[in-house]
């Protein structure tokens, strides 16, 4: 596990602890000797990660879509920049040199790469360990509707085993890094009418 992916904010959010938690993120990450992967901002809780990670000496690979230049957002000091061509490519190619994910708080963007990254695990498309970062409470709302998912028969407890939930990072750091998982898929569907 050296490679771990983030999914974040290109917003910082009203709450301090959003950034101080980015910048935690970053040093810790250097202190493991993990690479961050992410896409490539300089803006958000995405920059402050970023720079936490290259001011403690780690390393940093991003990557970005080409239409995103004209917003002058992208990072121009990463180790690594992948220019792609679309939104799909990005998450694509973000996920393919990763070999672990984990999602700190975020908007709509945040929300879609989580959800893809797990409907491609349970799918079977990889077998990275998946974490969600639960800063502050930030998350509890979409843990509760996570758990109607199961109760209501829409998704299977096996399925959201695969997401670690954690609000300390070096603790679902480690957690990820000794998690077993059954071999994906085992089966999208709850019942078939």
């Amino acid at each position: 596990m050296k490679n771990i992916l983030v999914y974040c904010g290109a917003s910082v959010g009203f709450d301090e602890i959003y950034k101080n938690t980015a910048i935690a993120a970053g040093k810790l990450l250097v202190e493991k000797n993990k690479t961050l992967v992410y896409g490539a901002g300089s803006v958000g809780i995405m920059g402050i990660i970023a720079d936490a990670v290259l001011e403690n000496g780690g390393e940093v690979i991003g990557v970005i879509p080409s239409f995103m230049e004209k917003f002058e957002v992208q990072h121009k000091g990463l180790t690594q920049i992948h220019i792609v061509e679309t939104m799909h490519q990005r998450k694509q190619l973000m996920a393919e040199i990763s070999d672990a994910v984990i999602a700190l708080p975020g908007g709509w963007g945040t929300l879609d790469e989580l959800f893809e990254i797990l409907t491609w695990k349970q799918l079977g498309l990889h077998q990275m360990p998946v974490g969600l970062l639960n800063v502050n409470g930030f998350y509890d709302p979409l843990i509760e509707m996570i758990h109607k998912m199961v109760k209501e028969g829409f998704l299977k407890q096996t399925n959201l085993d695969m997401l670690m939930i954690d609000d300390n990072l070096e603790s679902l750091l480690n957690r990820m890094e000794q998690a077993e998982y059954p071999d994906f898929p085992v089966g999208k569907w709850v019942n078939k009418a």
